[in-house]
């Protein structure tokens, strides 16, 4: 098996590319390298599902919970996005292996 280019997608893992959260246009955070995507997806779903909780205690109260619900969703958007990076990468690498002339 070649690390470089994993053959199963159980296999993949975060590439930590993706900043979020700035301060003076600099990423305060990343996501993490090296977390398996299907660890890091679970982890995006807990986290909206806490942003889509906190959404709806807000639309009811005066007490908002919206900062919470905004940072929750970058977060989970920037898992995404790094796990997107990796997926696309992959296809990518894929589709050029499979254009290249058979050397038999």
């Amino acid at each position: 098996m070649n690390k470089a280019n994993p053959t199963s997608p159980s296999e993949l893992k975060t590439i930590g590319f993706t900043p979020f959260l700035y301060c003076s246009n600099q990423p305060l955070f990343h996501v993490c390298r090296d977390v398996p995507i299907a660890d890091a997806l679970a982890q995006a779903s807990d986290l909206l599902f806490l942003a889509k909780s906190l959404t709806v205690d807000a639309a009811y109260a005066q007490d908002t919970h919206a900062w919470a619900a905004h940072y929750l969703t970058a977060m989970s958007k920037a898992v995404v996005d790094d796990v997107v990076k990796v997926l696309t990468r992959r296809s990518v690498g894929t589709k050029k292996k499979a254009a290249q002339p058979n050397n038999t």
